[in-house]
């Protein structure tokens, strides 16, 4: 495990999510993805469970992340994915019909209505973003040694207004927290 990797494990404070981020799709991730719509972008790709899982239904997706490791990983599995910062430039900018910001990924940078506004930017007018949330009454924290930021299920209304998304839904399903936000 890479250094950055074990970074991520301490900051969700959770050695399950870690397994699930390096294991296959998991039923919970299979009904977030029946609610795209195409083409897909995943945020913070990770190792390309979710990129590869939308592939062998026939969606575009692309996943984007900054860690060589999980780039390497998610290729191994055939999953199209760049080497990047959400924050460069992109490809099919304002023509993707939605975004994934799965495994807590709404706390990327530490900061959410920056990387929510980015993510409106990407997408089509009226795109989606699935984000997966803290659950409720955690409110928002960040975790400096990581520059990450966890956002309680309660928490992403105001966020997301201020991104300029509308909070469409909201649910859990098991002991994970969900929010469907939809751009302007």
């Amino acid at each position: 495990m890479t250094v950055a990797l074990a970074a991520y494990a301490l900051a969700l404070d959770d050695p399950l999510a870690l397994q699930r981020w390096l294991g296959p799709t998991t039923a919970v991730d299979e009904r977030v993805l029946d609610r795209v719509e195409g083409p897909v972008l995943d945020v913070g790709c990770g190792p390309g469970r979710h990129v590869g899982a939308l592939a062998r239904r026939g969606v575009l997706a692309v996943g984007v992340d900054v860690l060589p490791h999980a780039i390497r990983l998610a290729r191994r599995r055939g999953a199209l994915v760049i080497e990047r910062s959400i924050f460069d430039r992109l490809p099919g900018a304002g023509e993707w019909g939605s975004a994934l910001l799965l495994d807590g990924n709404i706390g990327i940078g530490g900061r959410p209505v920056p990387l929510l506004t980015r993510v409106s930017a990407l997408l089509r007018p009226r795109g989606l973003a699935l984000v997966e949330l803290e659950p409720p009454g955690g409110g928002v924290r960040v975790v400096e040694a990581f520059n990450w930021a966890r956002v309680g299920a309660d928490s992403v209304d105001q966020l997301a207004a201020d991104a300029g998304f509308t909070v469409e839904e909201r649910w859990r399903d098991r002991e994970r927290w969900f929010a469907l936000l939809r751009g302007a």
